[in-house]
C-alpha cells in the first residue's frame, strides 16, 4: 500500500498535469455533512459550501426543522437548490422508537426536505418496520455507526449483518472515524459493505484509540489514499460527506485543507 510519504509527491504532480490538461477536480462525489456548520444559520452553512466548492450537501436537522411545517421545510430545500446545491440525504436520524406514527413522521421529513436517502441511527427492533416505509417512499436510509459508545451498531460490519436480506435501499453510511475508533479497518469494512454502502462520512484522526483526536482530512493516520482507490475500484456512487467535528465556530480553513487534500487525492488516483 503506498503510504503517504510516497504519495504526496504523486499528487502534486498529478494536480499540475490536471491542471494543464483542464481535467476535472474530482470524480467521487465529494460533499459536506452539514453537522460541520452546526453553529450557523441555513443561509450562513449555504454560502460556507458554495465557498468550498462543493455542490453536495447532507442536511442536518440544524438547517431543516424537524418542527417546520411542511410549507417552510419545502421553502428551505428550496433555499439549498437554488444555491445551486444538490441535496444528497439528511441526518443522522434516531428512528429508535418502534411506532409508525413518529417514523412515518421522519419519512414525511425527508420527503418534504427532497432528502433522497435518510442516514440513521436506528434499533434491530425497529429496522423491520423502517424497511417498510423504505419501500412505501421510495427513500434510502443508511445506518450510521458511531463507534464504541453505539450499544446498537458501533461497527459497519454489525450494521451489515442486521440489513441482510432487506430491501437494497436499506444499508449502510460508513463513518470511517468511528469505524478506526473500533479497531476496525475502515477500508476492509467499505469493501465487505459493497453494495450496501449508501452513503459515507470522511474524516481524519491524529489518534484512533480515543475519541475527539479529529483533524483536517490528510493530516491524521486514517488510510484516505486507500479508501478513496477502493471507492474508486467498487464504482461506488454514493456521496462522500465530509464531517468535520471540531472547531465549531470557526471550521472553515480546516474544511478547505480537507477539500483541498481530497481532490488532490483524486487527481492523484485518475493520474
Amino acid at each position: 500500500m503506498t503510504t503517504r510519504r510516497e504519495f504526496i509527491p504523486g499528487m502534486l504532480a498529478a494536480l499540475d498535469a490536471a491542471r494543464l490538461a483542464g481535467a476535472p477536480a474530482e470524480d467521487l462525489r465529494l460533499g459536506v455533512a452539514s453537522y460541520s456548520l452546526r453553529k450557523f444559520s441555513r443561509t450562513q452553512a449555504i454560502a460556507i459550501i458554495k465557498k468550498l466548492g462543493v455542490r453536495y450537501v447532507c442536511i442536518k436537522e440544524f438547517h431543516l426543522r424537524y418542527a417546520d411545517s411542511p410549507a417552510e421545510r419545502v421553502a428551505g430545500r428550496k433555499e439549498f437548490e437554488e444555491a445551486g446545491l444538490v441535496i444528497v440525504g439528511g441526518g443522522t436520524i434516531s428512528l429508535q422508537k418502534d411506532d409508525d406514527a413518529d417514523i412515518r413522521f421522519y419519512f414525511d421529513y425527508a420527503r418534504d426536505c427532497g432528502m433522497p436517502l435518510m442516514v440513521i441511527a436506528p434499533t434491530r427492533q425497529t429496522l423491520p418496520r423502517i424497511e417498510r416505509f423504505v419501500k412505501q417512499y421510495d427513500i434510502k436510509v443508511a445506518i450510521h455507526n458511531h463507534g464504541p459508545e453505539d450499544k446498537h451498531f458501533p461497527t459497519p460490519e454489525s450494521a451489515l449483518e442486521a440489513v441482510q436480506g432487506m430491501d437494497p435501499r436499506v444499508g449502510l453510511c460508513i463513518d470511517v472515524g468511528h469505524t478506526a475508533r473500533t479497531g476496525t479497518d475502515p477500508v476492509e469494512s467499505i469493501r465487505r459493505a459493497g453494495r450496501r454502502l449508501l452513503d459515507l462520512h470522511i474524516k481524519d484522526l491524529r489518534d484512533t484509540s480515543k475519541r475527539g483526536a479529529d483533524c483536517p482530512v490528510g493530516e491524521g493516520v486514517l488510510p484516505i489514499v486507500a479508501i478513496f482507490r477502493e471507492l474508486k475500484r467498487m464504482n461506488y456512487r454514493g456521496s462522500v460527506n465530509l464531517e468535520y467535528e471540531i472547531e465549531a465556530d470557526d471550521p472553515f480553513v480546516g474544511m478547505a485543507k480537507s477539500f483541498a487534500y481530497m481532490r488532490g487525492v483524486l487527481a492523484a488516483l485518475r493520474a
